[in-house]
């Protein structure tokens, strides 16, 4: 008989967790196997943690992780693959906008010999027009710098098994992106498509800053692309600068008057700073992540655990 672990982050989910458990909990009752539901509370600042605590207590099989502040969605996932016991995991969302019955479609294509199930998605009901347009661009940027297998509209939405959780676990990177790194280690995957529905209750806590911070982890440790930008502009600036003197030696061998060099003067200057603070942006960037892997600080720190001895 096999064991499911359910991962769902929450962070200022008091709304929805009831709606959760009360929607997962009969169904995953029908499989007739055993499971678990890992809560891990991400600093929540509403009663987000002590709605888990009423729900740990009605039922064992209800798992609660609390963080002592906010480490992030990435570093929930994380936490929650580290604690679980299941032969498979699901990481979900505590909204619905993933859909329960969806999870019950993954867990048939992990019994055919699958070891990641993606949910992709077919329609992102109450996604704005900006969220789409920007996770689209990403998608395609980071697999074209990358050279990942990112799937376009797959989210976090996805069934792990033991052995891939197990390989996720043993990469030790402080900024991470679970997508990413999932195409990285490979491994038999397949989709299962569904239509993602509204949330129902509460408002997203993804802000611009959070999707950027994202972005991040999910480019800058999986590719050398930004490193080797800076040589690239460089050489396209020389060429175009070349080019620039060539013109003005033809031009001034013909008696043509362009206005001198100082026409060219100011714009050649700030496209040329311009160049050099993007390169010496990206170095930070790369520096500053490298220096909390130096740091070597824990991914997250729990505050509090409940019913994992039982």
């Amino acid at each position: 008989m096999s064991k499911y672990s359910i991962i769902v982050p929450a962070y200022n989910e008091e709304k929805t967790l009831r709606l959760f458990y009360n929607a997962v909990t009969p169904l995953f009752a029908t499989l007739q196997e055993d499971y678990e539901i890992i809560f891990v509370n991400d600093g929540s600042t509403d009663g987000t943690e002590v709605v888990l605590e009423e729900l740990a207590e009605q039922d064992n099989k209800v798992k609660v992780c609390s963080f002592s502040r906010n480490f992030g969605q990435q570093a929930a996932l994380l936490c929650g693959m580290e604690l679980s016991c299941g032969d498979a995991v699901i990481a979900m969302d505590a909204d619905l906008q993933d859909p329960p019955e969806v999870a019950l479609q993954m867990i048939e294509k992990w019994k055919e010999g699958y070891d990641i199930v993606h949910g992709k998605r077919r329609k992102r009901r109450g996604d704005g027009l900006f969220k789409k347009a920007t996770a689209s661009l990403f998608y395609g940027f980071t697999r074209k710098i990358t050279g990942l297998d990112l799937p376009q509209n797959v989210g976090d939405f996805k069934l792990y098994s033991r052995r891939v959780v197990d390989t996720l676990l043993s990469m030790n990177e402080h900024d991470r992106l679970l997508r990413a790194q999932t195409g990285w280690v490979g491994f038999k995957q397949t989709f299962v498509e569904f239509d993602r529905p509204e949330r129902v209750a509460g408002s997203t806590h993804y802000t611009v800053k959070k999707m950027v911070r994202l972005a991040q982890a999910g480019i800058f440790p999986n590719t050398e692309y930004t490193l080797t930008l800076p040589i690239k502009l460089g050489l396209l600036f020389g060429f175009c600068s070349a080019a620039c003197l060539i013109t003005f030696i033809v031009l001034a061998c013909s008696g043509i008057d362009f206005g001198g060099l100082t026409a060219w003067l100011f714009p050649f200057i700030g496209g040329l700073v311009s160049i050099l603070l993007v390169c010496q942006g990206l170095a930070n960037m790369h520096t500053a992540m490298i220096y909390r892997e130096v740091q070597n600080r824990p991914k997250y720190i729990i505050d509090k655990r409940i019913n994992f001895d039982k």
